[in-house]
């Protein structure tokens, strides 16, 4: 019998944490009979394409979907840039099975997988894939987990829609290198939808997919009308805390063609909302569309509301917008059914796309101006209580710009599309309206008191400019209005009721880490060939690579490790971990670290040796800042009614701190 240890394909060899838990894995192999008889084939070949790097559950997520050819089993492989030497990823390198499916609208499979336990301000490289069939190796960073961030709202690309793709996808392209070359620490992407002109044609999706920002920066989905028909829209993004049942699902498509749902997260003081607003009052009568919608968007206010200092909402259909969707009427019936809703829940900010142009509501309360004295184009807003803000997009990739309209005799109610007493040429309720016929996209910075949102030029009359080279009109100047010139500002404050609002930031009261790594190189460590003891039994002996163990807190708070294992396995056969047990120790003192208690192997005391988690080492409160190094010795006896074979488990490190 051989017995050795490894890290596994998804193991985790290095670990950092201010405070709480955290895990890793240690692979352990034993073989019975005559030795060690695994063998690894070479992966079959296969082809990655569409990698786009999508928003987790919270800052410290991020949800990677690609396509694959085959079908083979893949995940994602991460580790911090600077560790990788070479173009190689470290053996430390973390990874995370994906999952997925057969595709629907072309050939091969799709793949996700959430990257979950980042670290702040830390520069990452990924690869999606497998051994020996790897994508090219991508890069992120994170910013601080607390405190103001950017981030960047773009209206519609709908690649394909000007009837040259490649033209669509170079104006694309060019909103977002000028958009991250402007804001190099924007934390977010936040799309308005309708990503291309056709649901299920891939060429458009690979259009889409082509800039690298895509891979850079967290990717924010929302499902357009020009993106439902198939399944194209949600096997390109895999969306966090989504829910796809049918009143959040419905777009009025056969069951095998629905995509998108409903679906939250949060990052630092933003609670965000995603919603499909295909699905919209045509179903309520089975309680689905905007009455559902209404439902969800509550649930999620009221149990996570709390938790942000901002809530905003993001859905593709404009209710409040310049040009040609203004008047329909849907949209009117979306303005009766969410207005009031929003207001009562206090929603701060609402951003849509749809429309292809530009427009900056007034605080709008329960469906109408909260403040009959706001003047247009005011730079700084005070909604008061139960005042949101609506922002439409216009098209980020030029491919089609829609004009505004003229407001009618309709009036200034719900429904209506009448003039602004204030500003005659304009709807009643939009502040700001503006078409030229040129790219944009919009910025929000957000910070502990404000809002600050601005309407940024991303191009000009020039090319790429798909719907200008097809001969529409343009009346921008590249001399008075260039790239990165501001079409719209404000700021908009919070409401702080009748008393005064008082915020403070406080710093981090224990700078430093608590953390562990493996000592070296994670190899393989081979414990020999196991000896058969009194003709009842097989033992085989062993050491754990060395922990290492470092505290720089000034809280020196106490810290622990442990590990425990599951059963080992080869195929259908199986023996218990509380076969395996240790003796820890310390090899090089500091940090207050102890050592463990030795734990017995089950054969020696029936108990449940390593089956259970036991101590490796650990510090009390108010020991030494430093460092440590940690063993231990393993001891395997297994009765020698085991079946031979080659069986493996995992050796579960856990570190915790408070």
């Amino acid at each position: 019998m051989t017995l050795s240890t490894s890290t596994g394909a998804s193991g985790l060899a290095r670990r950092r944490l201010v405070a709480g838990v955290v895990a890793g894995f240690l692979g352990i192999t034993v073989a019975l009979g005559s030795g060690l008889t695994a063998t690894a084939s070479a992966a079959e070949s296969t082809t990655i394409t569409g990698v786009i790097l999508g928003v987790g559950a919270n800052e410290t997520q991020r949800v990677v979907t690609w396509y694959s050819s085959t079908d083979t089993a893949q995940k994602i492989q991460l580790a911090p840039t600077a560790e990788i030497v070479n173009g190689e990823f470290p053996a430390s390198a973390v990874s995370f099975d994906a999952v997925g499916a057969a595709n629907t609208s072309t050939t091969g499979f799709n793949r996700h997988a959430t990257i979950s336990n980042l670290h702040e301000k830390t520069a990452y490289s990924y690869r999606v894939g497998a051994e020996g069939n790897w994508s090219p190796a991508y890069a992120f960073k994170t910013q601080d987990f607390e405190g103001d961030y950017d981030f960047l709202f773009f209206g519609d690309p709908q690649i394909g829609s000007s009837g040259d793709r490649l033209k669509d996808q170079a104006g694309w392209e060019e909103t977002l290198k000028v958009a991250t070359a402007a804001n190099p620490n924007a934390e977010l992407l936040v799309s308005g939808g309708d990503h291309v002109e056709s649901a299920n044609d891939e060429g458009q999706w690979d259009s889409f997919l082509a800039p690298d920002q895509l891979r850079q920066v967290p990717f924010v989905a929302t499902i357009g009308n020009h993106d439902v028909g198939g399944k194209s829209y949600e096997q390109h993004h895999f969306t966090p805390n989504t829910d796809r049942t049918a009143p959040y699902y419905d777009n009025g498509n056969p069951a095998g063609a629905k995509s998108g749902g409903d679906y939250w997260f949060t990052y630092k003081d933003v609670l965000f909302i995603d919603i499909n607003s295909n699905s919209y009052s045509t179903t309520k009568q089975t309680g689905g569309g905007d009455a559902a919608h209404v439902a969800y968007i509550t649930d999620v206010v009221n149990k996570h509301g709390a938790e942000a200092k901002w809530k905003v909402l993001v859905y593709h259909h404009s209710i409040y917008s310049p040009a040609s969707h203004s008047t329909d009427a849907d949209n009117k019936d979306r303005r009766e059914d969410f207005t009031t809703a929003f207001s009562n829940l206090g929603i701060d900010m609402v951003l849509q796309g749809h429309d292809h142009s530009y427009s900056r509501s007034y605080a709008i309360k329960n469906g109408q101006k909260a403040n009959p004295a706001e003047q247009p184009g005011a730079a700084q807003v005070y909604p008061g209580p139960g005042g949101v803000i609506y922002v439409t997009a216009n098209s980020s990739s030029g491919s089609k710009y829609y004009d505004i309209k003229k407001p009618d005799t309709t009036g200034t109610g719900v429904r209506g599309n009448g003039p602004d007493p204030l500003n005659p040429d304009s709807f009643w309720y939009n502040s700001v309206q503006n078409q030229e016929h040129v790219r944009s996209y919009v910025k929000v910075q957000v910070k502990g008191d404000k809002l600050v949102l601005e309407n940024v030029r991303s191009g000009t009359c020039a090319a790429p400019n798909a719907s200008v080279e097809n001969g529409s009109s343009c009346t921008n100047t590249a001399e008075g209005q260039p790239i990165g010139s501001i079409v719209d500002s404000v700021t908009v404050h919070p409401y702080n009721g009748n008393g005064q609002a008082i915020q403070v930031n406080v710093p981090n009261t224990a700078p430093g880490e608590f953390g562990w790594t493996i000592d070296g190189y994670n190899s393989l460590v081979d414990l020999g060939t196991a000896q058969e003891r009194d003709g009842t039994y097989f033992q085989a002996n062993g050491k754990i690579n060395p922990i290492l163990v470092s505290d720089s807190r000034r809280s020196l708070a106490p810290w622990s490790i442990s590990a425990n294992v599951g059963d080992f396995q080869d195929a259908d056969k199986t023996f218990s971990g509380s076969y395996l047990g240790w003796t820890p120790y310390v090899l090089d003192a500091g940090a207050g670290a102890t050592a463990g208690a030795p734990v017995l192997s089950a054969f020696d005391d029936k108990g449940k040796g390593l089956s259970v988690s036991s101590g490796l080492g650990a510090a009390v409160q108010g020991h030494p800042r430093g460092g440590a190094k940690l063993g231990a010795d393993l001891d395997l006896k297994v009765p020698d009614s085991i079946a031979k074979g080659s069986y493996r488990t995992t050796l579960t490190i856990t570190a915790l701190s408070s």
